[in-house]
């Protein structure tokens, strides 16, 4: 790289040490820095407008070519409030250029001199006025004026200038951090080239070839950086297993695998026997089959001799599992025993003492697997249920009980494969996109709250015909925003439209005893109808639910509605959910008609983030997002989808980049890598 693009940006002409701190805010240190951070919008002065031509109170911005024909007196309105007045002509019509505590500026212009002023025209077609522009001399070479994002100190006026300055510093043949066959398989511009087009283009077009190569440069190097550190992070197996024919298990089994559930466990079997420890993702829709999946993988590790356990976040989600898993397992001769917290002490140490003399093969259980106390004696294999419920922590001490066993987490929330290989980068990743018995036969409705009453009617009618069902509301308690609560809404339908029927309450702020106690209930069939919140988005398989109505269902992204209808629909009946919502606005309507077009989480993800970006799409919650300078990973997936392919071959043709022609490539790989927030 040019050497000069390392110099502290205090040394770009016009900057100094002061100035500089107001960039280093901005995440700007150096020249390379200024050079990358791009503008977020533009100016465009290329195409002015007429004035008779323009319409007052329009929300756009337009841009006039003119000249001020009178400055008026400045009037001081108030105490720290100035006034400036102008009259601006371009002969079609005038306009009155209004600046407010701008008087240095206003006296800089000149009556007679010619401008182009670029702003919001307000008035009406009388007088049209424009307050505020942004006012720039007519013989101005640059027609796209770049718009930063600000911080204190600094104005648009000093960060183009800066950068004006900062790429006069640029050597073209000594910057391009690409090797020639990289820029010319992908089409792309020069880095120089782009750095240029990028913060002064000539038009648009030069703007977005100029973006698109310094978007596929971050989406690259961070992907780079995930394969070259994933690389380097794979750890020797102590439990390299043996290959061992599987005809035995399918064979065991009441059913036939599908291709995705096959092709799982083809790669976890892959992953057990090689040389290296299985770090393995299995992500599938709710129903899509990942528990036959993880006991394939169990049984595999007890015939080559090894115990396997299973976390599952709940319980009641722990014994489901126990449940599954002696019903195929079992019967092959494997020894499947529970341990959770609700054990007697005695019971418990009993359990923990089969545990770590090997009687048991696979373990279920819940945080009770993390005690010191639960130890193994042959741990080849972590299975993670719902990997999101567990700290970082809780499966690294888990892991711990053995010598770097195998692991499997799984999750029911689809996430597109570009995103997932974003936040998931550590791990190898199995995706299951059919369903044991094809698409699931849920009926998907979007209406208002005037038809409430014939959806109250719609689910009585599943439940009088021994159906179970819930009704799901965004809030645990009454709030000032207008949305329904559980709380209140438990105690109004229980005493009017469902008044006939066992209802039970479930929420987050109920102790863990109370809400196992609530969803026991409600899968023993005590509870006909469950008003719950999100809770139980990720909850216990119940058979029987085939009706869910949501409530406010604007208040909930594409993939958490697809989540929670994955709650009924689970025994082959035909399933129903109705969401409720009074926003007619036009996301709003496209959101529902997606949720009820198709029952596909992994295309009901591709969309949702589309339609919300990866901030909004993951929630407040969400934590390991990478935060990218210009790449957007909703609109910029093809190009990610492009960065992890090429990424991917250069891992694999050069693991550690130390090939000459990799030289610079290293370097910005270990650089992200060594800053390590960004990478999980």
């Amino acid at each position: 790289m040019n050497n000069k693009l390392e110099y502290s940006v205090k040394y770009v002409k016009g900057v100094g040490p002061k100035r500089a701190e107001a960039f280093a805010k901005l995440g700007i240190e150096n020249v390379y820095d200024l050079l990358e951070y791009c503008p977020r919008d533009y100016v465009d002065l290329s195409c002015a407008c007429e004035i008779k031509d323009t319409a007052a109170n329009d929300e756009l911005s337009v841009a006039i070519r003119g000249r001020i024909v009178k400055k008026l007196p400045p009037a001081r309105i108030r105490k720290g409030m100035v006034i400036c007045k102008a009259v601006f002509t371009d002969d079609t019509d005038d306009l009155t250029l209004t600046l407010y505590n701008q008087e240095y500026l206003f006296g800089s212009l000149k009556e007679g001199a010619e401008y182009i002023l670029y702003g919001k025209v307000s008035g009406n077609m009388v007088r049209r006025e424009m307050n505020a522009p942004q006012i720039f001399s007519a013989d101005t070479p640059d027609l796209m004026i770049p718009v930063y994002p600000l911080t204190e100190g600094l104005s648009q006026k000093m960060i183009r200038a800066a950068v004006k300055n900062a790429l006069g510093l640029v050597d073209d043949e000594n910057t391009e951090i690409f090797p020639e066959w990289i820029i010319e398989q992908l089409g792309l511009c020069g880095l120089a080239q782009a750095w240029r087009g990028v913060h002064f283009p000539k038009d648009w077009k030069e703007a977005q070839t100029a973006r698109r190569r310094l978007t596929f440069d971050e989406l690259f190097v961070h992907s780079l950086a995930i394969a070259k550190r994933r690389e380097a992070d794979r750890e020797s197996s102590h439990y390299k297993m043996k290959r061992v024919p599987i005809d035995e298990l399918l064979n065991a089994l009441p059913y036939q695998l599908t291709d995705g559930q096959r092709q799982a466990l083809d790669d976890c079997i892959d992953g057990m026997c090689s040389s290296y420890r299985m770090n393995r993702l299995i992500q599938g829709d709710v129903g899509s089959g990942k528990t036959a999946v993880a006991a394939g993988a169990a049984w595999y590790a007890f015939k080559n001799g090894y115990q396997s356990c299973i976390m599952a976040p709940t319980e009641i989600l722990a014994q489901q599992h126990y449940e599954s898993f002696c019903a195929m397992l079992e019967p092959l001769g494997v020894r499947v025993g529970l341990l959770t917290g609700s054990l007697t002490p005695k019971n418990k140490r009993e359990m923990q003492q089969k545990i770590a003399d090997g009687e048991y093969d696979v373990v279920v259980g819940t945080h009770a697997l993390f005690s010191e106390r639960t130890q193994f004696l042959k741990l080849a294999l972590v299975v993670a249920d719902e990997q999101h419920r567990f700290g970082v922590n809780q499966r690294a001490a888990l892991s711990a009980k053995g010598i770097g066993p195998h692991s499997i987490v799984m999750s029911a929330t689809p996430i597109p494969r570009t995103l997932a290989l974003i936040l998931y980068g550590s791990m190898e990743i199995s995706q299951m996109h059919d369903m044991p018995h094809g698409e699931k036969k849920i009926s998907t409705y979007a209406v208002t709250g005037k038809l409430r009453e014939r959806a109250y009617s719609f689910v009585k009618k599943q439940l009088d015909m021994g159906f179970q069902g819930y009704i799901i509301c965004p809030a645990v308690e009454e709030s000032e925003l207008e949305i329904f609560d559980v709380k209140s809404y438990f105690e109004n339908i229980s005493r009017g439209e469902f008044k006939d029927y066992s209802i039970g309450l479930l929420h987050g702020k109920m102790s863990a005893q109370e809400k196992d106690s609530a969803m026991k209930a409600f899968k023993d069939g005590e509870i006909q109808l469950l008003v719950a919140t999100t809770v139980v988005e990720v909850g216990v398989d119940v058979p029987n639910a085939t009706i869910m109505l949501i409530e406010n269902a604007d208040r909930f992204g594409l993939s958490q509605l697809h989540q929670l209808r994955g709650r009924v629909g689970r025994n082959g009946e035909q399933a129903y959910c109705i969401l409720v919502t009074d926003n007619r606005s036009d996301e709003c309507v496209k959101r529902m008609k997606t949720i009820s077009s198709t029952t596909d989480g992994f295309k009901i993800a591709e969309e949702d983030l589309l339609q919300r970006g990866p901030g909004e799409y993951f929630g407040r919650q969400q934590h390991g997002l990478p935060s990218f300078k210009i790449a957007d990973l909703s609109r910029d997936a093809e190009l990610l989808k492009l960065a992890q392919r090429l990424s991917e071959e250069i891992i694999k043709e050069d693991s550690q980049l130390a090939h000459p022609k990799n030289k610079r490539l290293k370097e910005l790989a270990d650089r992200l890598i060594a800053k390590g927030a960004d990478l999980v």
